[in-house]
């Protein structure tokens, strides 16, 4: 099993996630034709997909689910409440609930509720039948269940969306300040560190951090807060960039 990331942060997402003849899509954030050039720089077209699963309806996360699942016939993955505001029809719709596995092609999906102001959020562990990467963006604040499902992942893509002291004397007027560092709003490097303490990563081979705010955060202060929690060198941990994501990461 391996992944990528298109793109992370405000301006859109994407995630891929490969195991044997089975690529999924997590969000499709970018504008269908910006999102087929990004799946060309990882060498997959968008024919070459299974699925798109679809985390929450803002718009960085679902901007060209529904054009790209039509020009393609792609199947959609998303809970109810995502679904009700999907903008335009898409080629087939699966609703699941966040509380229950379902398995596309050769991978299996393990989905959960996160904390988001959203309408029915959720984020996903994948599995191929061995390793397991953990995907959690989004997200206002940890929760048992949450640390629950991340624990013994091979791999965590994990949001360090703001650096507090950063978004405290950052730009943003003090209600999107509020938004942001609330408990239905983004993980600090600060919340996502206190996460990766309290779980099982003694199977991890790639921690990267994502989401990450070009105002209210550095990639030297998201990989500080994981590797000094980890015990790594900082330059171990990932970055999934809002321009050039994520190159394909090997989980084994």
């Amino acid at each position: 099993m391996r992944f990528a990331s298109l793109g992370s942060g405000s301006r859109g997402n994407g995630t891929l996630v490969e195991h044997g003849d089975t690529r999924l899509l997590i969000d499709c954030g970018f504008p269908a034709a910006q999102t087929e050039r990004r799946l060309a720089r990882l060498g997959c077209r968008g024919e070459d997909l299974a699925a798109i699963l679809v985390t929450h309806e803002h718009g960085d996360h679902l901007r060209g689910v529904a054009r790209l699942s039509r020009r393609h016939r792609l199947p959609v993955w998303a809970t109810a409440g995502t679904a009700a505001a999907l903008r335009g029809a898409v080629h087939r719709l699966h609703r699941f609930d966040a509380l229950d596995a379902f398995a596309v092609g050769d991978l299996d999906v393990h989905p959960f509720p996160v904390p988001h102001d959203a309408r029915e959020p959720a984020q996903f562990v994948i599995g191929d039948g061995v390793r397991r990467l953990g995907v959690l963006t989004d997200t206002g604040t940890p929760t048992p269940h949450i640390a629950r499902m991340l624990s013994g992942c091979d791999a965590l893509l994990l949001e360090c969306n703001h650096d507090p002291a950063m978004l405290a004397a950052g730009p943003y007027p003090p209600a999107l300040q509020a938004r942001v560092g609330g408990d239905l709003g983004h993980l600090s490097n600060t919340q996502a560190a206190a996460l990766l303490a309290g779980i099982d990563c003694s199977r991890l081979r790639h921690v990267v951090a994502a989401h990450l705010s070009e105002r209210n955060n550095r990639p030297e202060h998201a990989r500080a807060a994981l590797a000094a929690v980890l015990g790594c060198a900082p330059e171990w941990v990932g970055v999934a960039d809002q321009e050039a994501g994520l190159d394909w990461r090997d989980v084994g």
